[in-house]
Formats: C-alpha cells, structure tokens, sequence
C-alpha cells in the first residue's frame, strides 16, 4: 500500500529543505535581473550547458551516472524524458522572457494558477471526478482569468503558458516514474537539450548577442551560476518531498509565487491595475478553497 501523506511526520529537516526550495524558486527574479545585459535567449542556453555541468559534477561525486544510463536506455524512458525536457525549457524560456520584460507579477501569477493545472489534469487525463470544494476552486481560477481580461484589458497568455508548461512537465515526471534521483534525472533532460544548447549558443555569437565572454569575469560567472541556481533548489526538494507529508508541501509550494509577488510590486515596481488586483485575489481565494479541502481530504485518508 502507498503511504498516505498523513503517515508521514513533519520533520524539523523536511520543513528546512522544502522552505528553501522555495524560496529559492521564488527569488529568482532577482538573479535574472543580476545577469543583465544578456538576453532572455543568452539567459537560458547558458543555463542548459551549465545546468548539466553542475550535475556532471555532482553525478561523479556521488558515482551516480548509471542512473543517466537508466534513464535513457530504452525507447519509453528517452521519449518521456525528452518531452520533459522541451518542456521544462520552454518554462525557463517563457519564465526568462517574463522576468526581464518586466511582467514579473504576471510570472507569479502562473505559479498561482499552477496548483489549478494540476487538478484539471487529472479530471482530463485520468478521468478523476472532482469533489465539491474542487469545483468551486476551479470556478474561482476561470472568473479570475475573465475579469483579467476584461478588466486588464489582455488576456494573461504568460501566467497560463507557464502554468501549462511546469504542470505538464510534472506529469510527465509523474508517469516517467523511475528510480533515479531528481539529479539523475535532469542530467538526462539537459543531456537531450545539448543540441539546443549548442545551436543557441552559436546564433548568439554569430549574430553578436553574446554577452557571456564579453563583459568581465563577474558577468561569466553570474551567469555559470545558473547550474547552481537550477540544481540545488531541486535537490533541496527531492529531499524535502521524502520528508514532509505531500499536503504540507502542498502549501509550501505558495511561498514561490508570493515571493515573486512581492518581488514583482515592492522591489520592481511594476504596476497593478484594478482588474489584475481582483484576478489575483479571486486566484488566491481559489488557491485557499483548494488546500482547505486537500488537508481535509488528507485528514480522512487512512493512516494504515
């Protein structure tokens, strides 16, 4: 039998870990803004490579790449994994593109409508039926989307791709289902995407954007970060999911979005007209209708 979440004790280390995933997730906006004057295409080829660098390292340092070869060692796993990878890419992509457009609020607002990609999902992809307090939170999440558009005036194609982009590949990850660790696991992800990144990195240069060899140490090595930046959050996850009942880490997952929230309005200074204002408080309303009725739907699972 699976455990439920309740059989899992909440751990003073589990709430370390998964509290600093996310809030490393959320102040990520900060670091994109540090990487100045690269474009958002520079931004996210270079955190391909040295993405798979930095797991490079930590694979041998725990002598880990057979996991890599299991991953990738049979049609069904390359395929998934591949898909998982344009995926995740195209979410840093859209994420980039956000952060340095100035539409940082918008980008928190994807991570709001998240939660609600997830649940949909399951009613389309696996035929689940949704209780009450679900529909409701879903009711909530398409008013909000309405009164944006007709209250901001367009419609939030950022938020919803990114929403879209990070649920799927959640779900794919979900139905990969290996045994490889999260650093395993990206490893073979980037490891696909070298191509991208190879060709990215020559456009860049051919075409004069390249900004990484051209601007001093600093900005090198501000942008080599990014493998640290990507990683480690990931991991620091990996180990806060194996220690905290899901319900909790459920809600710990808003601590990204806020963050970035807040990022956007008090230290950007980005603008928030009335119908963004009533979009975002009819998504949180949706988000509290949401985790009231996921713990108390963990409450009554048994804990046999």
């Amino acid at each position: 039998m699976t455990p439920t979440a309740g059989q899992r004790p909440v751990t003073p280390s589990g709430l370390a870990y998964g509290a600093g995933a996310y809030l490393l997730w959320g102040g990520l906006p900060l670091y994109m803004v540090a990487t100045a004057p690269s474009p958002a295409w520079e931004i996210v080829f270079a955190r391909i490579g040295f993405t798979l660098l930095t797991c490079a390292v930590l694979l041998t340092a725990l002598r880990r790449w057979p996991d890599v070869g299991r991953q990738l060692g049979s049609g069904r796993r390359v395929g998934a994994t591949a898909l998982a990878a344009v995926l995740i890419s195209a979410n840093w992509a859209i994420y980039t593109y956000a952060v340095v457009s100035g539409q940082t609020l918008e980008a928190a607002l994807g991570y709001f409508i998240n939660p609600l990609v997830s649940v949909l999902a399951g009613v389309v992809m696996f035929g689940e039926r949704l209780r009450r307090a679900q529909w409701v939170s879903v009711g909530l999440s398409v008013s909000a989307v309405v009164v944006m558009v007709t209250g901001h005036g367009s419609f939030p194609w950022l938020a919803v791709t990114l929403a879209l982009s990070f649920g799927g590949y959640g779900i794919v990850k979900s139905r990969l289902a290996t045994s490889v660790s999260p650093v395993a696991s990206l490893a073979s992800e980037t490891v696909l995407l070298m191509p991208v990144f190879a060709a990215g990195m020559w456009w860049l240069a051919t075409t004069g954007q390249l900004t990484m060899l051209s601007h001093g140490a600093g900005h090198f090595w501000i942008l080599a970060a990014s493998g640290l930046v990507t990683a480690v959050p990931l991991i620091l996850f990996g180990a806060a999911a194996s220690r905290l009942p899901l319900s909790l880490l459920g809600l710990l997952q808003y601590l990204n979005p806020v963050i970035q929230f807040l990022i956007g309005l008090l230290v950007f200074g980005e603008s928030m007209s009335a119908g963004r204002w009533a979009g975002f408080i009819l998504i949180w309303c949706a988000l509290l209708v949401l985790s009231w009725d996921s713990l108390r739907a963990a409450r009554r699972q048994p804990r046999g």
